[in-house]
């Protein structure tokens, strides 16, 4: 639509895009009204690109496409009609349709180690700034990458694009007018990176090896299209090739292989861009035939004066073949030489050993056999006397856990019970995991002992144990704890382990990562809740808890991640100390909105303005106001931390221009400035010629003191200065007094107080927390009295 204004309104703006159409139109009241039309004072007979048009009691100024020079200040004055109306011609950042459509539909695809160079011109009113981000990350000139930019284009230049080049990338185009951002996506393609590792040997035998390895990581951008085996033998210099597999095979099988020799293998992968680097094995041999591995110690069945009946299990390894048989060997206890028992291999797994002599205590072990020979014998079975048994202890009494910690568990029990010369010789902990159903002896114990401490377990797991007695026939009946135990720390309430290194408040500007590790301790390990604002955190927010830290993660911070976090704790024991710290995002602020000047009070101009948007989520925010007084020079500084969105200038000249801009600022720095595009002035008075009137009666001309401008509240920061003013009118012109909390304050030297024909102003320098309060500022005259009051408020 066609941007118009109705001069029938005191005050009006119309914002026009450079090219587009705009119109003006006033309404008069007679029919017979020419009327005419001015341009910066200027009247206006004709202009490029404008048409008068009248139609009835309707008067309009047209313009077909908006230029530079048309933006300005427009009047329309007929009979008793005199209206203005400003038009400002917009320029934004614009770059070519055709272009644009091409660079944000499709992908630029390069190949790795060729010159990348993205290249957008654009036009628009100048300066223009042109920013390149790729991953919400901001680009800046390095050894591999360059920005340039001249006023009619920008570009990117990569001179040896890598694979880490892909990703999204924005430019954002900012002039006075307006922001154009383009979104381009760049995909760098590159052979393969090698296989993932290592390589597994899944079989090696003399029959064949079978390898196996994971994709690679990467595929450079194009799909894996097969994978290359080569074979290398210890000792040789040359790399045989073996064959091929396709993509979806990551195993491999050679069945050329010679008994115990030793090979390396390496894989490559394969895409339309090349052949990756090697993934190498270590050395891999091919076994030939195996002997058996060694049995498990034999275990004592039965003994009397001259036999003893021993058992055994097969060895975890049985070799390449399958087992014919066990060699049983026996020693007296003491002895290092061992004896056959037998003449040949025994096929069952218990024997019955006979003609030994009565009283003398053996030791036996066992080796298996099987095609490839004989195996590793066992380690020695328990000690054994030849002699008629005895009777076997008893159990052990009341067996119990009486503490435990992380690695280890400590027992106590009770004496069995003695009879028939059943004495205790000693006692003797075994204990199994869980997950296994072998029992290991882990402490053998005095007989005056009647506690043990099972240590080297592994945390958390679970373990059975038992305690049996011994005496001279051997090992009595095991007694059991009846249900299963944890090797678990002591029981400590859940506590946060929070120091001066843990800040209470985060500021973080906006795009930064947020991490914040909190230590806590507590025993069975607590759980650990986040939360934000009272609520659970959102999705982009990475818990991490692990080893005693907790850690909050959120990466490139937005403005919606400010707010009150916290952790707390729970465990069985109940729930353990809350922490709670904030997090203020921040950024450099937006521009303040559009300016507007006002003459309130005679020879002042007060300069009035939209609030920045980042007011919304800055509360340290505030503004600057400077001016020149040419339109070609130098900035000053009129006013500073400002945190309303208004301000008087009283050292107006008449005569002079003025322009004005306002900028906004927080601790990370100053937005772009807002300026005035007119320049403002107050004309200065004509002599006026003196005429000595006739002597009459006087009129009373005395005036009721009034506020033309009332006192406003103010915000400060410590330490900075506090300007209040007020603008007051009366006749006689009124006595100004003022007050802080009721206090006269007029002659106090920590303050500064002026009155400039009616602008009073009360300055306070080097603001403190002692100057918050009311204050109050006082007119009279011989008319009357009246007073203004305002809030002065102090922050950090």
């Amino acid at each position: 639509s066609v941007p118009r204004c109705y001069l029938n309104k005191q005050l009006a703006t119309v914002r026009v895009v450079k090219g587009e159409p705009a119109e003006l139109s006033c309404t008069v009241s007679k029919d017979n009204v020419t009327g005419a039309w001015f341009k910066d004072g200027l009247k206006l007979t004709s202009m490029q690109g404008v048409v008068f048009e009248k139609k009835g009691l309707v008067h309009k100024l047209i313009i077909n496409k908006a230029e530079d020079i048309h933006a300005g200040k427009y009047r329309f004055e007929g009979e008793d009609v005199k209206t203005e109306a400003s038009i400002f011609v917009e320029d934004p950042p614009q770059v070519d349709k055709v272009l644009l459509k091409n660079l944000t539909s499709v992908p630029t695809v390069a190949k790795a180690g060729q010159v990348v160079k993205l290249r957008i011109p654009f036009e628009g009113r100048l300066p223009i700034r042109a920013t390149w981000l790729k991953d919400k990350m901001e680009l800046a000139d390095d050894a591999r990458i360059r920005v340039d930019k001249t006023d009619i284009h920008t570009t990117l230049s990569i001179p040896s694009c890598e694979r880490k080049d892909c990703g999204d990338y924005k430019v954002r185009l900012k002039n006075d007018s307006g922001v154009l951002e383009i979104n381009l996506k760049l995909v760098v393609i590159d052979k393969p990176q090698p296989p993932a590792g290592p390589i597994k040997i899944v079989e090696s035998s003399a029959n064949g090896i079978t390898i196996q390895w994971q994709p690679p990581k990467d595929d450079g951008g194009k799909p894996v299209q097969r994978y290359t085996v080569e074979r290398q033998q210890v000792g040789k210099n040359d790399w045989e090739t073996l064959g091929e597999t396709p993509r979806s095979c990551t195993t491999f099988t050679t069945n050329k292989v010679e008994e115990d020799v030793s090979y390396y293998f390496r894989v490559r992968a394969v895409n339309a861009e090349g052949t990756s680097d090697a993934l190498e094995s270590g050395e891999v041999k091919a076994v030939g035939k195996a002997s058996p591995g060694a049995p498990d110690p034999p275990e004592i069945i039965s003994a009397s004066r001259d036999t003893i009946t021993i058992s055994w299990k097969a060895p975890r390894k049985t070799g390449t073949s399958q087992i014919v048989g066990y060699i049983v060997q026996k020693r007296k206890k003491g002895t290092m030489t061992w004896l056959p028992v037998t003449n040949g291999p025994v096929r069952d797994k218990k024997l019955k050993v006979t003609n030994l002599k009565k009283g003398l205590q053996y030791e036996f072990r066992v080796a298996a056999v099987n095609a490839a020979g004989t195996g590793d014998a066992s380690d020695p079975s328990q000690s054994v006397f030849a002699q008629d048994p005895k009777k076997s202890p008893g159990q052990v009494q009341e067996l119990k856990v009486s503490s435990c910690d992380s690695t280890s568990v400590t027992l106590t029990w009770n004496r069995p019970e003695v009879k028939d010369g059943n004495e205790v010789k000693g006692y003797e902990v075994e204990m199994r995991p869980s997950h296994s159903s072998s029992w290991t002896k882990c402490l053998t114990l005095p007989a005056e002992a009647t506690m043990g401490t099972v240590k080297g377990l592994q945390p958390k797991e679970k373990y059975f144990l038992r305690v049996r007695a011994l005496n001279d026939s051997g090992p009595g009946e095991a007694t059991e704890l009846e249900t299963f135990t944890k090797a678990v720390a002591p029981a400590v309430p859940p506590r946060l382990l929070v120091d001066d290194t843990v800040k209470k408040l985060l500021v973080i500007k906006a795009g930064n990562t947020i991490r914040v590790n909190i230590p806590f301790e507590g025993s069975p390990d607590p759980a650990v809740i986040w939360l934000k604002d009272g609520l659970p955190l959102p999705n982009r927010a990475v818990i991490k808890t692990e080893d005693g830290i907790t850690q909050l993660l959120v990466g490139a911070a937005e403005l919606s991640d400010s707010g009150t976090y916290s952790v707390e704790l729970q465990n069985g024991l109940g729930k353990g100390d809350t922490f709670s710290f904030r997090v203020q995002i921040t950024d450099i602020p937006q521009s303040p909105g559009p300016l507007r000047l006002e003459e309130n009070v005679p020879n002042t101009v007060t300069v009035t303005w939209e609030p920045s948007a980042s007011e919304k989520w800055e509360k340290n925010l505030y503004y600057t106001v400077l001016k020149r007084e040419s339109q070609k020079g130098v900035w000053h500084v009129v006013g500073d931390l400002l945190y309303n969105n208004k301000f008087t200038f009283t050292s107006v000249i008449p005569g002079r221009d003025y322009y004005f801009r306002v900028v906004a600022k927080n601790s990370l720095g100053a937005s772009a400035p807002s300026e005035t595009v007119q320049p403002w002035r107050i004309r200065k008075t004509k002599a006026e010629i003196q005429v000595k009137p006739q002597k009459y009666r006087g009129v009373n001309q005395n005036q009721h003191p009034r506020f033309l401008v009332p006192l406003k509240p103010h915000v400060v920061v410590t330490g900075s200065e506090c300007h209040m003013t007020c603008a007051v009118g009366g006749h006689p012109p009124p006595k100004i007094t003022w007050y802080k909390d009721s206090r006269d304050i007029s002659n106090d030297p920590n303050y500064f107080c002026t009155n400039n024909f009616g602008v009073c102003s009360l300055v306070i320098l080097g603001v403190t927390k002692q100057d918050a309060g009311e204050y109050m500022v006082e007119a009279s005259n011989e008319v009357g009295c009246v007073s203004s009051r305002a809030f002065l408020a102090i922050r950090g």
